[in-house]
């Protein structure tokens, strides 16, 4: 009989480490796919050595994009008479905002604390997903915590700031 139950205590514990090992797996993921989508345009406002800045004045703002003259403020960098900016709640037309320009085309990347924020905004809510997967599958609850309020105020700070 005391080989059932070695046998029983095994398997739990197989159970368990596939449990850990999955969940692991998932919470992992999805902070990588936060990181991911948030690099796009955080590059581009946090390495802003030898890239083109300066501003743009929102002239219209149509189907998810606006549009404005660009004023270079580094060196190097010439005017444009339309650059595109991702229209987002904070983008009002009539306002100017500094911008980075990604390379070889004429689109924009907000610049300064509000944009390096709001570009890591995936992140934030990748942060507060994958703190669900570590509370519920990992059951590391102190972990997911942190997870969810580093989450939460990197949203609300990109929230005020943008």
């Amino acid at each position: 009989m005391p080989s059932a139950v070695v046998s029983s205590q095994g398997a739990g514990a197989a159970l368990r480490f596939g449990r850990f090992a999955a969940m692991g797996t998932v919470a992992a993921l999805i902070l990588i796919a936060g990181v991911w989508a948030s690099w796009g345009s955080a590059q581009y406002v946090m390495l802003t050595k030898g890239r083109e800045s300066g501003t743009v004045e929102i002239a219209r703002c149509a189907d998810g994009v606006c549009t404005g003259a660009y004023a270079p403020l580094s060196s190097g960098s010439r005017a444009r008479a339309s650059v595109a900016l991702e229209d987002t709640v904070a983008v009002v037309e009539g306002r100017t905002y500094t911008v980075v320009m990604k390379p070889g085309g004429a689109e924009a990347v907000r610049s300064g604390p509000g944009g390096v924020l709001y570009a890591w905004v995936p992140l934030g809510g990748g942060m507060l997903l994958a703190s669900v997967v570590v509370a519920g599958g990992l059951r590391r609850t102190r972990a997911a915590a942190v997870l969810a309020g580093t989450g939460a105020v990197l949203l609300t700070a990109a929230f005020f700031a943008v």
